[in-house]
């Protein structure tokens, strides 16, 4: 019970009222009945409050258990005179008037609600402390400055926005302090988003749409290179390898696929001479049917041999020329006799013989033997 007590910071002195007794069906049926008065003297009093103009606000009225006391909860940011106000009540009640300014925080956590989380207000469940929010603990979680976001139901903000401060705050310690774009050879790279819990820091260029991610051991090297005057290639790498050109790396390619396209080129052409060998085949057994002429079979060939064909080592005709003693002699040929340009007399266009257009000439005269019957 201290304990609890020194959650809800109440004085341990003798204002502590004492327990008399248990409460009993009479006490808490009496209790019922003050309760079901606490909305229609909220409304009444609301009335009475504007006709008075004051600059306030009134929230809740919670009546004691024996119907002798009423509190009167209100919020307002002035001061604000209610003496009449307090005269009023009294006399319209028959109570006590106990007036009782709040803040806005404590006026949300009297009439509850649901967060954005999906959990019942912490303000109303177990938070009793509210200490200051401000909008420095939003910019440490990297959260957008959006009032509407980031107001409760109070309109002021979360008060869950101090809960997890702490762990960003010291998860920032290793997060480096970029107040300057970082420098390289293609421009200029400034911070766009940072996770401080993976340690990752997205950079982007001022013509580039598109984030690159690094880690916070490579912005610190590259913070210390723009320092001593540097500037690294890309983000990633510092120099970029010189890359071999195209026809060297695809040389290997290329002589294969030359090597591939002249076999391929060969078998082409043999397959179009086999078939050009096997349609002049065709057609001279074609022309062979056509002429009368059939085709004389092919003869198998023996492994032994044709043994009606001679053998050429055996023909005595075959090697006649070559026990010739002119046969390797390199002036066989040249005969002085020999004119070449002295054309035959026999072989002379003017031999009547000859001359297709001679008159005594009879290419139909028929021969007398060739009728003649055979004896």
């Amino acid at each position: 019970m201290r304990l609890q007590m020194q959650k809800k910071k109440v004085a341990n002195d003798e204002e502590i009222k004492k327990i008399y007794r248990i409460a009993h069906q009479r006490d808490l049926e009496k209790y019922e009945e003050t309760k079901k008065r606490a909305a229609p003297t909220l409304y009444r009093s609301r009335e009475i409050v504007k006709q008075y103009k004051l600059a306030m606000k009134l929230s809740d009225v919670e009546y004691q258990a024996d119907n002798t006391k009423a509190t009167f909860f209100y919020s307002a940011e002035d001061r604000v005179d209610f003496r009449e106000l307090i005269k009023q009540l009294a006399g319209e009640f028959k109570v006590r008037v106990e007036m009782r300014q709040i803040s806005l925080r404590q006026e949300a956590g009297r009439l509850g609600g649901i967060g954005v989380c999906g959990r019942e207000l912490c303000c109303s469940t177990w938070l009793s402390d509210f200490k200051n929010v401000a909008t420095s603990a939003a910019r440490y979680q990297n959260l957008s400055l959006n009032p509407s976001k980031l107001s409760g139901q109070c309109g002021r903000l979360k008060c869950c926005l101090n809960y997890e401060l702490e762990t960003y705050m010291d998860a920032l310690k290793y997060i480096p302090d970029v107040e300057a774009p970082l420098l390289t050879e293609q421009g200029e790279a400034r911070l766009q988003k940072t996770d401080i819990f993976r340690k990752i820091m997205w950079f982007g260029y001022k013509e580039d749409n598109n984030w690159y991610p690094l880690n916070v051991d490579r912005v610190n090297e590259i913070l210390a290179l723009n320092k001593e005057g540097k500037k690294p290639a890309t983000l990633q790498i510092d120099k970029e390898e010189v890359r071999a050109p195209l026809s060297v790396l695809n040389s290997d390619l290329a002589s294969m696929d030359r090597k591939f396209k002249n076999k391929a080129n060969k078998n082409n052409d043999r397959r179009g001479r086999g078939r050009d060998d096997r349609g002049n085949r065709d057609n001279r057994s074609n022309n062979q049917v056509r002429e009368g002429n059939s085709p004389k079979p092919t003869q198998q060939k023996l492994p032994g041999g044709n043994p009606n064909k001679p053998n050429s080592d055996q023909n005595p005709n075959r090697n006649r020329n070559q026990n010739n003693p002119n046969r390797n002699n390199p002036n066989r040929n040249q005969n002085p006799n020999r004119n070449l340009n002295n054309p035959n007399p026999n072989r002379n266009k003017n031999n009547p013989n000859r001359n297709p257009n001679n008159p005594n000439r009879n290419q139909n005269k028929p021969n007398p033997d060739k009728d003649k019957p055979l004896e």
